[in-house]
C-alpha cells in the first residue's frame, strides 16, 4: 500500500515495520491490516475531505505500547496517525499517501484516579467524556467535566483539537485550565509529563497547552489530568426573535448582567421549522430565530431570579414567547430539541440519501449577526438547504449544508470556503472548536499571519524532525495569501 515517498520509508520497509509491530504487540487483536478496519479508521461518516487508507491499525493498551509503536515508526520512517473517537470533522484521521500506522487509542479508556477533594481526575485518552460524567454520577460525586462536544468524543481527541461545546459560554474551552497535565510520547520515543497536578504553576512554559490543539502532530497523549466542576441545579428557557441581530444583541446584554448562564444557543428559523416537521419534540415551535438558554444556580430561587432578568432583557430586544421549563423533566425535553439539531436538519432532505457537511467558524459576538445574515443569503442564492446552530454567547456557529449529489457536494465545499473567508474578514477564526485537520489548514496564514504559522512549523520541526506525526494536517503547505508579515508581499 505504501508508495515510495522521499522522506518516508519504502513499501518494503513498511512491510518490515508491520511485521515488527506484530512481534512487539502480541495478541490477535493488537495489529490489523483488515480492509474493513482500514476503511473505518481512514474515512469518516462525518466529513467529506479527500484521503487515503492507512497501512495498518494498531491498538495499544499502555504507554509502553505506544513507545514501542513510535520507535518502530521512527526506525522505518513510517507516518503515524493517532485515532480515538473518530468524530472529528476536518479529516484529522486521514491516512498519508505514503501509507502509515493508525494508532487507535480506544483501548486506553480507564479512569485511573479520582481526586474528589481536589476536583480533578486522571484518565487515559480513550475515555469518553460522557462516560466520565456518568461514572462520577453513579459514584455520587457532585462533580462533572464541563467540556461537551459530540457524545462520542474522547478526552484525547478533545485535547488534541482544542474542543469546546455548548457549555463554553460558562466554562470556556479546552484551551482554558481544564487539562492540568498530560503524559505524552514524543516522536523521539521519550515519555514526558507536562507538569504536576497542582492547580496552578508559574514554573516555566505551560507545556500542556503546547499539545492542546496540536492535533497529534507533536506527540501522542497517553494520560491526562482533567479538572472537574461542581454540579449545580439548572433549568432551560426558550425565546424567539424577529431576526438574528436582535437575538445577538439580547445575548450580549444578558451576559453583561452577570447572571448564571451555563449555555445560550442560537437556532435559526429553518432549524425550528425542521424541528416542527421532523423532530421528536411534542410542542409546535414558532419558526423564528430562537435562543435556547440553560440557566445555572445554587437554588431554585437563584434560577428564578436569573430567568426574570433574562426575560426582561430579551423582551426589550424584541424577544417573544419566553418559555421557562416548569420542572427538570420539561427542561430535559426542551434541551433535547437543541441536541437533536443534526438529525432534525438532515431530515430536511427527502429520501434516505441526504448528507450533511457540518462546519464551524467563530467571530466576536457583535459580528455574528452580519456573518449569519451573509451566510444565509449566500446559501439561499446557490440553492443549498442549510440550518444554522450557534453558541451565540461566544460568537461560534455551526452550519449544516445539505446535499445529495457530487455536484452539490462541490457547491457546499465552495460555500464553506466563502463562509470561512467572511469569518476571518470579521476578525474571526476558521474554526471555533472543530480544529484544523486538512479541511481548514489553507486558511492559517491568512488568519494567524506568516510569522505565527512559521513559528508553529519551527516548533513542529524541532520536536518531530522526521515529520512522522500526523503529516499533512494542521500546518499549511504555503501561504494562501500574502500578509503584511509575509516576505512575498514586499
Amino acid at each position: 500500500m505504501a508508495a515510495d515517498v522521499p522522506g518516508f520509508g519504502t513499501s518494503n520497509e513498511f512491510g518490515l515495520a508491520i511485521r515488527e509491530l506484530r512481534e512487539a504487540l502480541p495478541g490477535d487483536d493488537s495489529v490489523s491490516t483488515d480492509a474493513d478496519e482500514l476503511e473505518r479508521h481512514g474515512f469518516s461518516l462525518y466529513d467529506y475531505h479527500p484521503g487515503v487508507l492507512h497501512s495498518v491499525v494498531v491498538y495499544p493498551l499502555t504507554t509502553d505500547d505506544v513507545v514501542k509503536i513510535v520507535n518502530i515508526s521512527r526506525k522505518y520512517r513510517m507516518p503515524i496517525v493517532p485515532y480515538s473517537g473518530g468524530t472529528s470533522l476536518e479529516g484529522h484521521n486521514r491516512g498519508h499517501p505514503s501509507g502509515g500506522i493508525c494508532v487507535d487509542m480506544s483501548g486506553m479508556d480507564r479512569i485511573i484516579e479520582i481526586h474528589e477533594a481536589d476536583s480533578d481526575l486522571v484518565c487515559q485518552p480513550g475515555c469518553l467524556w460522557v462516560d466520565i460524567n456518568e461514572t462520577l454520577r453513579q459514584k455520587g460525586i457532585k462533580l462533572f467535566f464541563p467540556l461537551d462536544p459530540a457524545p462520542g468524543a474522547t478526552i484525547g481527541g478533545m485535547l488534541s483539537t482544542g474542543c469546546s461545546g455548548t457549555n463554553a459560554v460558562r466554562y470556556g474551552t479546552a484551551k482554558g485550565e481544564w487539562f492540568l497535565n498530560a503524559t505524552v510520547v514524543l516522536p523521539s520515543g521519550e515519555v514526558i509529563k507536562t507538569r504536576s497536578r497542582a492547580r496552578k504553576s508559574s514554573a516555566g512554559f505551560d507545556l500542556t497547552k503546547l499539545f492542546i490543539g496540536a492535533e497529534g502532530t507533536l506527540g501522542i497523549v497517553t494520560e491526562v489530568t482533567i479538572r472537574l466542576a461542581p454540579v449545580l441545579p439548572t433549568t432551560v428557557a426558550v425565546v424567539h426573535f424577529p431576526d438574528v441581530k436582535k437575538a445577538t444583541e439580547a445575548v450580549i446584554e444578558v451576559l453583561n448582567q452577570g447572571v448564571g448562564i451555563q449555555c445560550v444557543e442560537l437556532l435559526d428559523d429553518l432549524f425550528m421549522a425542521a424541528t416542527n416537521k421532523y423532530g421528536m419534540s411534542m410542542r409546535k415551535w414558532p419558526e423564528k430565530d430562537s435562543l435556547f438558554f440553560k440557566f445555572q444556580g445554587h437554588s431554585a430561587k437563584s434560577l428564578d431570579e436569573t430567568a426574570a432578568v433574562v426575560k426582561s432583557v430579551v423582551e426589550r430586544h424584541g424577544g417573544f414567547g419566553f418559555t421557562l421549563a416548569k420542572d427538570d423533566q420539561e427542561a430535559t425535553s426542551l434541551w433535547a430539541d437543541r441536541k437533536n439539531a443534526l438529525f432534525s436538519g438532515l431530515a430536511l432532505l427527502e429520501g434516505d440519501d441526504g448528507k450533511g457537511w457540518s462546519t464551524d467558524v467563530c467571530v466576536p459576538p457583535s459580528n455574528l449577526p452580519q456573518l449569519v445574515y451573509e451566510t444565509k443569503q449566500d446559501l439561499s442564492e446557490i440553492g443549498l438547504i442549510s440550518t444554522i446552530v450557534g453558541h451565540v454567547g461566544d460568537g461560534n456557529f455551526h452550519a449544516l449544508l445539505l446535499f445529495k449529489t457530487d455536484e452539490e457536494l462541490e457547491i457546499a465545499r465552495h460555500a464553506v470556503h466563502r463562509m470561512v473567508k467572511r469569518a476571518i474578514a470579521l476578525d474571526g477564526t476558521c474554526t471555533g472548536e472543530h480544529g484544523v485537520g486538512i479541511g481548514k489548514k489553507e486558511y492559517l496564514y491568512e488568519e494567524l499571519g506568516y510569522g505565527t504559522v512559521e513559528l508553529m512549523k519551527t516548533i513542529k520541526r524541532s520536536i518531530d524532525p522526521l515529520g512522522l506525526f500526523n503529516p499533512g494536517k494542521l500546518y499549511p503547505d504555503a501561504p494562501g495569501v500574502a500578509t503584511k508579515a509575509d516576505p512575498r508581499s514586499t
